[in-house]
């Protein structure tokens, strides 16, 4: 079959041996394929990213030096089943599938490992378990982006976000977006995104952001700065309300103060979903962001970073750092997309065929322009459409 691989950054159009199938396992003919920002990573920095996941504990990420069929978000057709594998799914069922695949002992990353071949192909092997049916006639396209959304409701349901609560979003690639959709769908009232590109702004607002911010103009925090306490705002507090509870004579001031934080009288600050991946911007949140705020961090910072622990320790500020998604959040967000909750389609800015996706890589590089490409293995578009 025919297959994009990827070898010392080089991406060739080549024939690769058919995959099949084994036990436990279906083929897929594939309908499209997101490029993902983690291929873009890798195919220069593949490297540096699989050292980081042995120290991490995987060890067959793949290596400049291995050729390699990447993608990893797709929605593909199924063609047949492994032996003694129960057949769920009727040949020509549209499905999607989490890319985790069992071989050669081990479960491997498909698209990122020699040990899973990924679906910028003609066909891919995914395993059955994790494979479920597209509902209600969903377009192929948009079931393909079931991966990255799955990836931002585990982001959105680790920030624990209240509906009252304002988030923010500093970057509006791919991910930020959404993370955007995924905050709107799950009820979040107030959804504020940061991007220095005009384009991806105008696409915020599109996936539902309530208020966007150019950077480069003003800081995101500036518009809702009255709903949250500084720090001397707190010590006002501290001593006020202690002032007021120990002025009533025989008032068990301690059980009111637990009673009250019991009800949630504390202050609190917003969520900040850090969607860029760039040095400096975590702790440039950390800096910026009010105090008690919980800082989502999604973007992946592929180089060494420096944070200052005593400003994030003043402002006690809830640190969390997110990768992939359960089971049930894939097929969550499977769901979403099929009910129409999330529409993704403002995120599809272009296709191309297994032929261009060395151009597609290149366009992905200007902001302005796109946001997901998908590869469409039957397409014979050489630049992206």
């Amino acid at each position: 079959m025919k297959a994009v691989t990827c070898q010392d950054g080089v991406l060739d159009v080549a024939d690769v041996p058919d995959p099949q199938p084994a036990r436990g396992q279906v083929l897929l003919d594939v309908l499209a394929c997101g490029i993902c920002g983690s291929d873009l990573h890798a195919r220069h920095h593949c490297d540096d990213m699989a050292q980081d996941a042995a120290e991490s504990g995987y060890d067959a990420f793949m290596r400049s030096d291995e050729s390699v069929v990447m993608g990893h978000e797709f929605c593909g057709e199924v063609v047949d089943h492994g032996p003694r594998t129960r057949q769920r799914f009727k040949p020509g069922t549209p499905v999607v599938a989490m890319p985790l695949l069992r071989n050669a002992g081990g479960v491997h990353t498909t698209g990122l490992s020699t040990l899973a071949p990924g679906a910028y192909a003609e066909q891919v092997v995914v395993q059955d378990a994790l494979t479920f049916a597209v509902p209600n006639g969903l377009d192929p396209h948009a079931a393909a982006l079931t991966e990255p959304m799955a990836v931002a409701l585990h982001a959105v349901r680790r920030g624990q976000v209240g509906r009252r609560q304002v988030a923010f979003v500093i970057g509006c690639g791919p991910i930020g977006l959404a993370v955007i959709a995924m905050l709107k769908a799950t009820g979040v009232r107030t959804v504020v995104a940061s991007d220095f590109s005009a384009g991806r702004r105008a696409l915020a607002t599109v996936v539902g952001a309530d208020v966007v911010v150019d950077p480069a103009v003003e800081s995101p925090y500036t518009s809702f700065e009255d709903r949250f306490i500084t720090a001397a705002g707190l010590f006002e507090l501290a001593v006020g309300t202690m002032e007021k509870l120990r002025a009533v004579p025989l008032l068990p001031w301690s059980k009111v103060m637990h009673a009250a934080e019991a009800a949630g009288a504390n202050p609190s600050g917003p969520v900040v979903f850090e969607c860029v991946g760039v040095p400096g911007i975590i702790n440039q949140i950390v800096t910026d962001a009010p105090i008690y705020s919980r800082v989502v961090v999604v973007g992946v910072c592929m180089g060494a970073d420096q944070l200052r622990p005593a400003i994030a320790i003043n402002k006690e500020i809830d640190l969390r750092f997110v990768l992939g998604y359960t089971p049930r959040e894939f097929h969550d967000a499977l769901q979403l997309l099929g009910e129409g909750t999330v529409d993704p389609t403002p995120l599809m800015t272009g296709t191309v065929g297994l032929g261009g996706v060395d151009a597609a890589f290149t366009a992905l590089g200007d902001p302005e322009k796109h946001a997901k490409i998908l590869v469409v293995p039957r397409s014979a578009a050489t630049t992206v459409v």
